[in-house]
């Protein structure tokens, strides 16, 4: 049985959830609005099973649909419609959990504006969940994008020096758990082609349940 945080993070994300079969393009004033990190994502679409809902900015919905009927051009052509041409398509791996793996905690919370954090997780406005060594030097972090009150998307990051500990799956579970007693559900995005990102999910108890999710980025 699915979450019903996730499905309210859906509807209130894009505009609509669920749909029907095939694709379903929708208006939301979200993609007219700065994000999480102050910047737009004039596109985002969830597909879950046969059914896909792309949600844009109000006044594109016409221009897309036009342009989903030859779904071949739907990507590569997709920024321009929605009025960002010079900015990119992220086409990636959708995973979601209530039930992360009961990993041991590994990370501290610290204010995103600590020095020696890489510049990614200063984009974040809240506290992030970091590991450091014993001289204090970055190894590994995750931030929290909130992009509802239902839905948070984790983002984890670690020093190529410290791969292959496994400080990120702790810190992804570790991460899930807060966003869990906050009262959301915890997501995880990312590229179909990054084996070390998805095998970091899998560990971490985010399953991979064929979902999928693009959109506009950008650049």
């Amino acid at each position: 049985m699915r979450d019903r945080r996730l499905h309210l993070h859906l509807a209130t994300w894009l505009g609509q959830w669920p749909a029907g079969a095939g694709l379903h393009v929708v208006g939301s004033w979200r993609r007219s609005r700065p994000a999480w990190d102050g910047r737009l994502r004039p596109a985002i679409a969830v597909t879950a099973g046969g059914s896909t809902v792309l949600s844009v900015p109000s006044d594109r919905v016409a221009g897309v649909r036009d342009l989903a009927q030859r779904p071949d051009r739907l990507l590569p052509a997709l920024p321009a419609a929605v009025g960002q041409p010079g900015w990119v398509v992220h086409d990636d791996v959708f995973r979601w959990s209530v039930a992360p793996a009961p990993l041991p905690e590994v990370g501290e919370w610290i204010p995103p504006g600590t020095a020696g954090l890489p510049s990614w997780l200063r984009l974040f406005d809240r506290p992030v969940l970091v590991v450091r060594d014993d001289r204090g030097r970055y190894l590994a972090g995750v931030g929290i994008k909130r992009h509802d009150r239902f839905g948070h998307e984790l983002a984890v990051g670690t020093v190529p020096a410290a791969r292959g500990r496994g400080l990120a799956r702790r810190l992804v579970a570790q991460a899930a758990r807060r966003v869990l007693d906050d009262g959301a559900v915890p997501t995880y995005l990312h590229d179909r082609a990054n084996a070390a990102s998805a095998r970091v999910a899998e560990a971490a108890g985010f399953p991979d349940r064929g979902w999928r999710s693009f959109g506009v980025y950008p650049g």
